[in-house]
């Protein structure tokens, strides 16, 4: 970062977040709550944009948070998984709610107004383009529209920019390394009859017939609106069908072609396995996907960002009241916040989504899903793919996690 001067006075605050996602937003909520003054920084100038995100959550996540009605565009309570072969089918339904699928840019705009009434500055259209250390904190360049730059100076400068990690960077090999993938999402109109079929549940197409070495996806979303997708991990060993492919072909199985397509989004996900990535660089602090907390297994990442900041803000006000070396425990906080189960999933991830490839990885699928169908309900089949509850299944599923059929 250089020394150019600007025409405008240096801001000044104790907090400067990169990234006005779910991680960034709560975090910012909750240090201003304190009484912290905090800026954040987007590069979005609308936060109803680029809302790639299905996020599908369950009941007791969108209590956890407080979310309210209108962030959630739709009820679950139960799961179709379609699959691995051409006409298998297969359904778990709770008399229940068991979660809620999230409309992502209402939530965002939501987390934005609350922290903007708790004293949260936010600017939209602004990135950081450059820091440095100086002093007890950090010097930071920022960049907004038509070029304009200014420089905010700030005690902790916290990298929420997700799986980009713009300014913590890449992780090191001795981290494990980025196991990567990529989704694209439409957003669909259909009629009534067609989105009763799909509500009320979560729809996942599995096996190499549907999407190879990944997964396809519908969710309800506001009466007469579906979400389809599809998402795989990356294998630089196999060649890989296009993303727009496999969602067009999924549509045209799934009699989904006289829809109307309202929006089309992706993105990537990139995460470790360990989570042993490096935290903090000084007066940079990670956060969210950016230190790896989106989880393979479901591809979903919204809860986990948040549940880091919840990790993150009391440490970081300890470290504001003058006790840096309360950050030293972020990252094993973190880590025992999300379990031992974690790398487990990530593990099962891999395995599963790229051994999804060939007719002997289906029939794997094929034998742990008949194992679950025999004897399990909507609520164990969530502990499983939400709270990675492998344990609760025995013999049932240990020969698969360890690849022994």
């Amino acid at each position: 970062m250089s020394d150019t001067a600007f025409s405008e006075p240096v801001q000044a605050c104790d907090v400067l977040i990169a990234g006005a996602g779910p991680a960034g937003l709560l975090l910012a909520r909750l240090l201003a709550q304190s009484g912290v003054s905090v800026l954040v920084v987007d590069p979005l100038r609308d936060l109803s944009h680029a809302a790639f995100s299905s996020a599908a959550l369950p009941q007791e996540a969108v209590q956890h948070f407080g979310l309210p009605a209108q962030v959630q565009a739709a009820p679950w309570r139960g799961w179709q998984l379609l699959g691995p072969g051409q006409r298998e089918a297969r359904e778990w339904l709770s008399e229940q709610p068991l979660g809620a699928v999230l409309d992502f840019g209402a939530l965002r705009q939501w987390l934005a107004r609350v922290a903007s009434d708790q004293g949260v500055q936010l600017q939209l259209g602004w990135r950081v383009q450059g820091w440095k250390a100086i002093g007890d904190g950090a010097l930071v360049r920022l960049r907004g529209p038509a070029g304009a730059q200014r420089e905010s100076r700030c005690r902790w400068l916290v990298d929420a920019t997700g799986q980009r990690r713009a300014l913590i960077g890449e992780p090191s090999a001795k981290a494990g390394g980025l196991v990567t993938g990529e989704g694209v999402e439409w957003l669909l109109q259909v009629p009534p009859l067609l989105w009763h079929h799909w509500a009320e549940r979560l729809s996942f197409m599995l096996g190499s017939a549907w999407v190879p070495q990944g997964y396809g996806w519908v969710f309800p979303m506001a009466p007469g609106q579906l979400k389809l997708g599809v998402c795989r991990l990356h294998d630089h060993r196999h060649r890989q069908p296009p993303l727009h492919a496999l969602i067009t072909n999924l549509r045209r199985r799934l009699e989904l072609e006289a829809s109307t397509v309202l929006d089309r989004h992706g993105g990537l996900i990139r995460s470790t396995i360990r989570r042993r990535e490096a935290h903090q660089q000084g007066p940079l602090l990670g956060l969210g996907d950016a230190v790896s907390t989106g989880n393979l297994l479901g591809g979903e990442g919204i809860r986990h960002a948040m549940a880091s900041s919840e990790v993150l803000a009391p440490l970081l006000l300890q470290a504001l009241a003058g006790d840096p070396q309360a950050l030293a425990s972020y990252a094993p906080r973190l880590r025992r916040r999300l379990g031992w189960r974690w790398s487990l999933s990530g593990r099962l991830a891999r395995r599963t989504w790229l051994g999804l490839n060939s007719a002997s990885g289906d029939r794997r699928l094929q034998r742990l899903l008949q194992g679950l169908k025999a004897g399990s309900s909507a609520e164990d089949l969530s502990a499983l793919l939400f709270h990675y509850r492998f344990e609760r299944y025995g013999v049932k599923a240990l020969p698969y996690l360890l690849g022994w059929r």
